[in-house]
């Protein structure tokens, strides 16, 4: 029953820890201050993540199929212990991506949290662990519940309480999750491909 879960429970562990203090939080925390309507902002964030990561999943699987168990192992490996090392820079966002146009709260929360995920370490994070875990739509699932838990208390309860966590360690959390997936990952120990 543990290994069936794992891919899920690993994906939403991972992404959980690696969105706190990440940009798309950052961008959750200016949404909500700005335009003081959770249920649009918080259906936004679930909207944006889930088709932004369903793609970073199709991304991960499909380099799967593509390269050999062997080359694979190495490309995920050496992908988590440069997500560890990813995970100790601090991000910034730009408060232009927050701006409300026509979409209202709802549309612009998509564009912006879809727009922000490009090439964030989450989506990263979704493309290895889609690589490394045959189950796509646990791992999509996974990765969309941690941002949800990421990001939903910064929504609902605002930068105060944001600010209070004490962000080098949450980081040095899941740098420490990534490494140890990594070396796991080079060293062919435990469940792999």
């Amino acid at each position: 029953m543990a290994l069936a879960l794992e891919p899920f429970l690993v994906s939403t562990g991972i992404v959980a820890l690696g969105e706190i203090g990440d940009k798309t939080q950052l961008l959750a925390l200016l949404l909500a201050a700005r335009f003081r309507r959770p249920v649009p902002i918080i259906l936004g964030i679930l909207a944006a993540t889930l088709l932004n990561h369903a793609l970073a999943g199709l991304v991960g699987d499909t380099v799967a199929r593509l390269l050999g168990p062997d080359v694979l192992r190495w490309v995920i490996g050496l992908s988590f212990l440069a997500m560890a090392g990813w995970m100790l820079v601090p991000d910034e966002i730009d408060e232009a991506e927050a701006e409300a146009g026509r979409f209202g709260v709802f549309g612009t929360t998509v564009i912006a949290f879809f727009l922000a995920e490009m090439g964030d370490k989450t989506q990263i994070a979704t493309v290895a662990l889609a690589a490394r875990y045959t189950e796509l739509v646990q791992v999509v699932c996974g990765t969309t519940l941690g941002m949800m838990l990421a990001n939903v208390p910064a929504v609902l309860i605002g930068e105060k309480a944001a600010t209070r966590l004490p962000m080098r360690l949450v980081h040095g959390i899941s740098a420490a999750i990534f490494a140890v997936l990594g070396v796991m990952t080079l060293f062919n120990v435990g469940r792999m491909l």
